[in-house]
């Protein structure tokens, strides 16, 4: 069982991770993943393994091939017990190629934590895979 706060779930997701993800704040985003984490898109069923290796990668071309990056309108459901917490949101993303315009989804995560870190992430997306 984990000791952490059903706060400790949410702040992780919304202040640490997210908030690095539309910063664009590589390190921070990392930071918040164990070095063997997996991030799983389920919806194109793409694979990323390693903190230091696949997930860097993707967050790398995430962060090169977009301008704005912004996730909110949260909704959590965590459960304490299995380490867990799943988030659905918003998101607006504007590319950077020129062809382009501003894309917007509504997707749904599901992260597992183990001592306060994110072991596997899952990513359903209500559009097209930005994180190949």
């Amino acid at each position: 069982m984990s000791e952490l706060p059903y706060e400790y779930y949410v702040n992780i997701v919304t202040k640490r991770y997210f908030d690095g993800v539309d910063t664009k704040d590589l390190e921070k985003t990392l930071d918040c993943f164990h070095d063997d984490a997996t991030l799983h898109e389920m919806t194109s069923d793409t694979l990323h393994e390693g903190r230091d290796a696949g997930i860097r990668e993707m967050f790398t071309r995430l962060f090169e091939d977009n301008g704005r990056i912004w996730h909110g309108n949260f909704v959590h459901t965590v459960d304490v017990d299995q380490q867990a917490i799943c988030s659905q949101f918003s998101v607006e993303i504007e590319p950077k190629a020129l062809e382009l315009e501003e894309q917007r989804y509504e997707n749904c995560n599901r992260f597992y934590l183990r001592d306060g870190k994110f072991e596997r992430v899952y990513v359903y997306m209500s559009g097209s895979n930005l994180l190949k």
